[in-house]
C-alpha cells in the first residue's frame, strides 16, 4: 500500500513539474532573445519577488503567453511593456519608470548620499575647529607661558 501511494505522489509531482515547462517557437534568434529579456524584466504580480520567466504561478504563465503572442504579432518592446503596465500597473516592472509617483524611489539614494556627505563634512569641520582651538583664552595662554618659564628657571 505504501509503495502505491509513493508512486502516485511521484507521478503527480512529475506531471506538475512538466506542466510548468513552456516552449515557444520563434521565427528568429533575435525574437527569442527579446522574449528572454522581456520575461526577465517583468515581475510576476502574484509572486512579487520573481520575474515571469522564473515564476510558476498561473498568472506568470498567462503573462508569458501574452508576451509570446505580442512578440509574434510584431509589437515593439516598448508597446509590450506599455501594455503590461497599463494592465497590471507600474509594479510589474522591476525597474519602474521615472514619474511623479516614483520620484521618491529614484531620488532617495541621491538624497541619502547628499545627507551623508553633509553630515560627514559637518563632523570633520567641527573636529578640525575643536583641534585648532585648544580652548584657552589669551589671558590663560599668557599665564601658562609664565608658569612654564618659571618652572624652567
Amino acid at each position: 500500500m505504501l509503495r502505491w501511494s509513493a508512486l502516485v505522489v511521484f507521478v503527480l509531482w512529475v506531471q506538475a513539474a512538466q506542466a510548468v515547462i513552456e516552449t515557444y517557437e520563434f521565427s528568429d534568434p533575435a525574437m527569442r532573445e527579446r522574449y528572454r529579456v522581456l520575461s526577465n524584466e517583468l515581475r510576476c504580480p502574484k509572486c512579487q519577488n520573481q520575474n515571469i520567466a522564473d515564476s510558476n504561478a498561473p498568472i506568470a504563465q498567462d503573462l508569458r503567453a501574452q508576451l509570446n503572442e505580442q512578440l509574434q504579432s510584431g509589437k515593439s518592446n516598448e508597446e509590450i511593456v506599455d501594455y503590461m503596465v497599463q494592465r497590471y500597473g507600474e509594479f510589474v516592472l522591476y525597474r519602474p519608470r521615472f514619474s511623479p509617483t516614483t520620484a521618491v524611489l529614484w531620488l532617495s539614494p541621491v538624497l541619502l548620499l547628499a545627507l551623508a556627505g553633509l553630515t560627514l563634512w559637518s563632523t570633520v569641520r567641527r573636529s578640525r575647529r575643536a583641534a585648532g582651538n585648544s580652548g584657552l583664552q589669551d589671558v590663560e595662554r599668557e599665564r601658562l607661558a609664565k608658569l612654564l618659564q618659571e618652572r624652567e628657571s
